[in-house]
């Protein structure tokens, strides 16, 4: 299958030559197309064009140099499939490899949407961060497992690699300000949630405090517990920026960020200090991991794409 992106622009009438020219010597493009005066809102002309992955990057970043993200709109679509032989050609011109490619702009801007502080997001985390307690309380790996799948923790920590990347500071506040916040406001409900099911006889503190086989490494650090992190912040960054959504709920299931953040909750709410610190250690410890590993990758992945087109004589 081609890996190819469609471009529709808004471009105002006095620059649609220059992006056209633009559009013609960016090597990966094809399906060239203008129409004179179809924009009404901004007013111009539309211009539209397939590009290969691994060139799109090079050619939003020559639209935004032209300016045309102010004075217009740059539109990108991924296309499931496309029957051409242009297409082909074109992506096979195209330096180095679709998969490797990042959409620099792409990653921006989804980090900026996975990492605001939002109501959705609240709910998820507190909700990820109550069905953990579930686990823990009654040493169920099923419910810790689910409860990794449905927090929304990465995004925000995906954030905070890319504006470190990207130097970026207040993306980087803003996913800090999501993790701090998310975190803290789902412990605290999950605390109250402890509270109503010990009142209920759910939960009780001799379950917490029995042999947990199953969920006892959760408040155990160690640096097993940074190594998987690390792995897991490499695999979670290469999975965002190749669009292997797959892959990132593989990371997902794999850190016990949500579970380590559930059981200081639970273990806070019965005065059980040994098991709050060493789940909030557990807590820090992993996404310190994942920030690092994410960071290197997004840098690695970013000298490689700057050598490959080193190598085939681009700037």
């Amino acid at each position: 299958m081609v890996a190819m992106l469609h471009l529709r622009l808004i471009t105002p009438s006095e620059m649609t030559g220059e992006v056209v020219r633009l559009v013609e010597r960016t090597v990966g493009t094809a399906h060239l197309v203008v129409l004179p005066d179809a924009a009404r809102d901004p007013a111009g002309d539309v211009v539209m064009c397939d590009v290969a992955r691994e060139a799109g990057d090079e050619l939003l970043a020559g639209l935004r140099e032209l300016g045309i993200d102010t004075s217009g709109s740059i539109a990108v679509e991924s296309i499931d499939l496309s029957l051409s032989e242009r297409a082909d050609k074109a992506e096979a011109d195209a330096p180095g490899e679709a998969a490797d490619a990042v959409l620099w702009e792409h990653l921006g801007d989804a980090t900026h949407e996975e990492s605001t502080l939002s109501i959705t997001y609240l709910a998820f985390i507190t909700l990820a961060t109550m069905i953990a307690a579930c686990g823990v309380v009654l040493d169920n790996a099923i419910l810790i497992v689910g409860a990794m799948a449905v927090g929304p923790e990465f995004g925000p920590l995906a954030g905070v690699c890319t504006a470190i990347v990207q130097h970026r500071p207040r993306l980087a506040v803003r996913s800090m300000i999501a993790l701090l916040v998310g975190f803290a406001v789902a412990m605290a409900v999950t605390v109250g949630f402890s509270l109503f099911m010990d009142s209920v006889d759910l939960f009780s503190e001799q379950r917490l405090r029995a042999d947990r086989p199953n969920t006892g490494f959760i408040y155990a650090p160690d640096w097993f517990s940074f190594v998987v992190a690390v792995l897991a912040g490499t695999a979670g960054m290469l999975s965002l920026t190749s669009s292997k959504s797959g892959a990132l709920v593989g990371v997902a299931i794999s850190v016990t960020t949500v579970p380590a953040a559930a059981n200081a909750a639970v273990a806070l709410s019965y005065g059980d200090t040994k098991q709050t610190w060493g789940s909030t250690e557990q807590l820090l410890l992993n996404l310190l991991g994942i920030i690092i590993a994410g960071t290197l990758t997004l840098l690695t992945q970013k000298w490689l794409w700057t050598a490959q087109r080193r190598r085939n004589g681009k700037p």
